[in-house]
């Protein structure tokens, strides 16, 4: 019997009891992902990606440093869209959108290690972790406009457990960059592989992006479904199959 686990933020994660059909030994290190429309990934491209060792790109000091450039960067777009600045509904637009911003985009100052290092627990335990309907806010780096949508995370332990939180962290780093969905999806799976050495991890993102609602062709029901599958998620039909099963029930 599944045994789901209520966490913050209206999250789910699923932990089903029982062997479970067709799991085999396998290791998640070695493949890529592949995406939903069953194309694949260079097993190399997860392997340069890296992102468990990655440094900071920015931080606490850099955005206080940065804001006044930021501040009049958006003066000058108010300008530029032959609006005033100086009056005063906008006198502290600049201010308020540049450090919005920065929020928007605070994954830059966050690196995985930092989270994880203290939530990895030896468990006798290798039946599959589910975390599904993760809230996750993004910023398209072509547009600069948000997608919007949730993330479901399965993974095959080896005995080795990584807090359920901290999944939700993993995504909250990523996804507050900017980013294109394909690369978010990746980079979350990965982070886990390098993190927490499974057996398997899967990954799916379904989300509805602004700049296809807002602008372009204005279709406001589409919805971008993306996937990662790494070790036994992707080498075994049985195990992949069970995973999305379960995070669409």
């Amino acid at each position: 019997m599944d045994c789901p686990q209520q966490l913050a933020g209206g999250s789910k994660a699923v932990v089903p009891s029982g062997a479970g059909p067709g799991r085999v030994p396998g290791s998640a290190g070695g493949d890529a992902g592949v995406w939903m429309n069953g194309h694949p990934e260079p097993a190399a491209a997860a392997a340069s990606a890296a992102p468990w060792k990655e440094e900071r790109t920015r931080s606490i000091e850099d955005d206080q440093m940065n804001l006044p450039s930021l501040q009049a960067a958006y003066s000058a777009i108010l300008r530029g869209l032959g609006e005033d600045p100086d009056r005063q509904g906008l006198l502290r637009t600049p201010w308020r959108a540049a450090t919005a911003m920065q929020f928007f985009t605070k994954g830059y100052q966050e690196n995985i290690s930092d989270i994880v290092n203290n939530a990895i627990f030896d468990e006798d335990h290798d039946e599959m972790v589910i975390v599904k309907d993760i809230d996750m806010f993004s910023m398209c780096e072509h547009h600069l406009v948000p997608f919007i949508g949730k993330v479901h995370i399965g993974y095959l332990p080896e005995r080795r457990l990584l807090g359920l939180s901290k999944l939700a962290r993993i995504v909250e780093i990523y996804s507050r960059r900017l980013q294109v969905q394909e690369r978010l999806t990746k980079q979350i799976a990965v982070a886990i592989t390098e993190a927490l050495q499974p057996a398997g991890v899967g990954v799916v993102v379904e989300a509805t992006h602004m700049c296809m609602v807002m602008r372009g062709v204005q279709k406001m029901n589409s919805k971008t479904v993306t996937s990662t599958m790494l070790g036994v998620f992707r080498e075994d039909p049985k195990t992949r199959e069970e995973f999305l099963t379960l995070i669409r029930n």
